[in-house]
């Protein structure tokens, strides 16, 4: 029996949000902050982490009052003499380390404006700080779910849409269930599809049709706007045989490390589940390496992930294959009802999130993350405060 939720998707909870903490305090469940040691692997060798600041103030650098441009072409820009010393080469690789890792966003790509839009929304939120909820996100699922079930609403799972046919007033839903053509009319319809699934072409497996066809103002903000790629393994292991590792030199051990960065080919971000001591470890790739990833496949990722966890802690791979019990691996990239992680503004995106989550007649009404405006693209607090936008509308429709 396992000790705690293991988590394919979704597992922080990114600062203060009343979406996420208000149902879950009104149903007493416990929340605990993430806490521990961050480590770096730096030159093949574990030590505290001191890039944090530094990183800070390149961030602080980027002015949306500025002409949009790619976080890359901000860099070359600001820094043209980025390889004049080891240690701003060394900052400004962890950067955009930072801005793929964490946005799992292409940094030739991804808009300066929009990441400065997402940084100020962090601030109001204490964004920096995360959280877990007691069973993981099944906590605030199955507040929603006991919502559902009190309203009455019948909810289909396993139910893949093919085509939404609509006109003004009136909408169409074909999808198949258990090998069966269904189809469901109503007077609108709320569309929470991720981004990637809403670019997919048709045809596709998970692709939906619009008949007659969105029109070109959503695909024009659905143009400007990308899906971020990332992949996670979670590794359970017999026990925390870090615990009591000392990196040399060190007078400390690993026994309180909450996350660990690293340059690692396939995954170079690691955590723990401190405050709670449980025997597992959560490898993070995104972006490129996250693309590497999807040509493995899954048994191939998890032999990935323990050689890159022997590697960096310097430990010999057949006693951390000794130490494994199983791997938990999803790809979110290659599956057909997300086609990736969760969405980014490209350069020039500003304005796409509210014309992607605009109505369309009164008809077809949009939610999700990527149609968050206040910054918060990414989250799950954003995709709630969308759907509670999208719930107000069409509620004004139908009054």
């Amino acid at each position: 029996m396992l000790d705690s939720p293991i988590e394919l998707g979704a597992e922080f909870i990114h600062g203060m949000s009343p979406e996420i903490w208000e149902p879950l305090q009104s149903q007493n469940i416990s929340i605990h902050e993430v806490e521990g040691d961050n480590w770096c692997v730096r030159q093949n060798q574990l030590s505290t982490c001191d890039f944090f600041e530094d990183v800070n103030k390149i961030l602080e650098q980027m002015d949306a009052r500025q002409p949009d441009e790619s976080f890359l072409s901000f860099l070359q820009r600001k820094f043209p003499d980025a390889g004049a010393s080891s240690k701003q080469k060394e900052i400004l690789e962890r950067a955009v380390a930072y801005v793929s890792g964490f946005n799992a966003a292409d940094p030739d790509r991804v808009g300066v404006h929009w990441l400065v839009k997402g940084m100020e929304a962090e601030e109001t939120i204490e964004g920096g700080r995360a959280f877990r909820s007691e069973h993981g996100y099944q906590d605030l699922l199955g507040i929603m779910q006991n919502k559902l079930a009190s309203a009455n609403v019948a909810v289909q799972t396993h139910t893949m849409v093919t085509s939404v046919v609509w006109k003004r007033g009136h909408v169409e839903v074909a999808a198949h269930r258990q090998g069966a053509t269904e189809k469901f009319s109503a007077k609108t319809v709320l569309v929470t599809l991720p981004l990637g699934v809403l670019k997919a072409p048709v045809g596709e497996t998970g692709a939906v049709r619009f008949a007659p066809a969105l029109p070109p103002e959503k695909l024009e903000a659905l143009s400007k706007l990308e899906m971020g790629k990332a992949s996670r393994v979670t590794l359970r292991f017999r026990e925390r045989f870090w615990e009591e590792l000392s990196p040399q030199g060190m007078n400390k051990n690993l026994s309180q490390m909450s996350f660990l960065f690293s340059q690692d080919e396939w995954f170079p971000t690691w955590w723990t589940t401190m405050p709670k001591k449980l025997p597992t470890l959560t490898g993070w790739a995104a972006f490129r390496r996250a693309e590497k990833l999807s040509a493995e496949s899954c048994s191939r990722v998890g032999e990935h992930a323990v050689e890159t966890i022997a590697d960096l802690l310097h430990l010999p791979l057949q006693e951390v294959k000794d130490q494994m019990e199983t791997a938990y691996f999803h790809d979110w990239q290659n599956d057909p009802f997300s086609r990736g992680a969760y969405s980014y503004g490209a350069v020039g995106a500003d304005g796409a999130q509210e014309a992607l989550g605009n109505p369309v007649e009164n008809t077809l009404f949009f939610a999700g993350e990527a149609t968050d405006t206040s910054g918060n693209n990414g989250t799950v607090h954003a995709a709630i405060a969308s759907g509670n936008r999208a719930a107000r509308e069409i509620l004004q429709r139908n009054n």
